[in-house]
């Protein structure tokens, strides 16, 4: 199972879009606030059956800290069975008394660290391009509950995907035990 965090900002990614000719789109938005959703996700591929799973969990205005990370693990851990492996970055989130705490409470679950700045072999991070570069573009929320609400809804429709988590899987460099590509 691999683990990320992201922001999604309240200023959309903008990207071209169709218009009448002459009438060229525009959008009205508050600027200079630092307003945003956190998101924590975890990626999980079973070993036995190579079915992928998406967990995630929103946090509106917030920072995701260690202790937010330890939550999320404990939450996950009640639905997984067996030995739980984790892979995450070095981040500070990632380290700290909550984590430790989480680890000495768990013994089945391992923890493992990516190496300094490997974003590709990371398949959360093509479901972070995903959501914020194909669903959210030119979204424009009207506040930072109603950007929760979107980054929710399209998570939940993503996790439904199963060809598109075994997408994020396969562009990773990070392979599989078998190093071969996963079918849908």
């Amino acid at each position: 199972m691999l683990i990320d965090e992201t922001g999604v900002l309240m200023a959309p990614l903008v990207h071209r879009t169709l218009a009448p000719r002459g009438r060229t789109p525009t959008q009205r938005q508050r600027g200079r606030h630092r307003q945003k959703v956190s998101v924590i996700a975890a990626l999980s591929l079973s070993p036995v059956r190579r079915q992928p799973g998406l967990y995630f969990r929103s946090f509106p205005d917030c920072y995701i800290r260690n202790t937010e990370v330890a939550a999320f693990v404990r939450q996950l851990l009640r639905h997984l069975r067996g030995r739980v492996i984790i892979v995450w970055d070095r981040g500070p989130m990632h380290r700290g008394p909550a984590i430790r705490r989480l680890l000495a409470d768990h013994p089945r679950l391992t923890v493992e660290s990516l190496p300094p700045y490997a974003p590709d072999l990371n398949p959360v991070e093509a479901l972070w391009k995903h959501l914020k570069y194909d669903e959210l573009a030119n979204y424009f929320p009207s506040g930072v509950h109603g950007l929760a609400a979107m980054v929710h809804a399209e998570l939940e429709v993503t996790g439904a995907d199963t060809a598109k988590l075994l997408s994020f899987w396969n562009t990773s460099e990070l392979g599989t035990s078998s190093n071969a590509t996963i079918a849908a």
